[in-house]
C-alpha cells in the first residue's frame, strides 16, 4: 500500500528550495556553457583515475554538464548519466520556479513513510552503483567519452 501524501504548499513568493535548487542548476549550466573548467583550471582532473587508472564515481560530470549546456542530451548521458539527469532535473525545477513565482503557482509538498524513504533510499544506491558501472566501462569501452 502506497502512503505517499502529496500536500499543495499556499501560493507564496518566498524563496523556497525548489527555487534554490533551479538557481543552482542555472548558475552551474551558465558555467558550464562559458567557462571551460577542464581547459581555464590547471588542477582540472581526476586525481582518482590518475592514480588508479580507474575513473572515480563523478568522472564526466564537468564533461556532461559542458554537454548538457551545449543541448547535447546524448553526449551528456554518455559521458555521466545520473549527471546529466540531475542537470536535467535542475532546469526543470528553474522552470517549475519561474513559472511558480510569476503565476503564484502552489508548490506540492511530498512526505513519505519511513518505508518509501528506506526504498527511495536503495534505489538511489542502486542507481549510483548501475551509474558507476557505466562510467567505468564507457571510459574504457567507448570513444570519446
Amino acid at each position: 500500500m502506497v502512503a505517499v501524501h502529496v500536500v499543495f504548499l499556499p501560493p507564496l513568493r518566498k524563496l523556497q528550495p525548489l527555487h534554490l535548487a533551479g538557481l543552482m542548476g542555472v548558475f552551474g549550466l551558465l558555467v558550464a556553457r562559458f567557462v571551460p573548467l577542464a581547459q581555464v583550471v590547471p588542477f582540472w582532473n581526476c586525481g582518482f583515475r590518475q592514480f588508479t587508472g580507474i575513473p572515480c564515481p563523478g568522472c564526466g560530470l564537468t564533461r556532461a554538464a559542458e554537454r548538457l549546456a551545449h543541448f547535447n542530451i546524448e553526449g551528456a548521458l554518455l559521458a555521466n548519466p545520473l549527471g546529466a539527469l540531475v542537470g536535467m532535473i535542475l532546469v526543470l525545477a528553474a522552470i517549475l520556479s519561474v513559472i511558480q513565482i510569476i503565476f503564484r503557482v502552489p508548490l506540492p509538498r511530498i512526505s513519505l513513510t519511513l518505508r518509501e524513504q528506506k526504498i527511495a533510499l536503495w534505489m538511489a544506491v542502486v542507481l549510483f552503483v548501475i551509474n558507476y558501472a557505466w562510467v567505468v566501462y564507457a571510459h574504457r569501452w567507448i570513444e570519446g567519452v
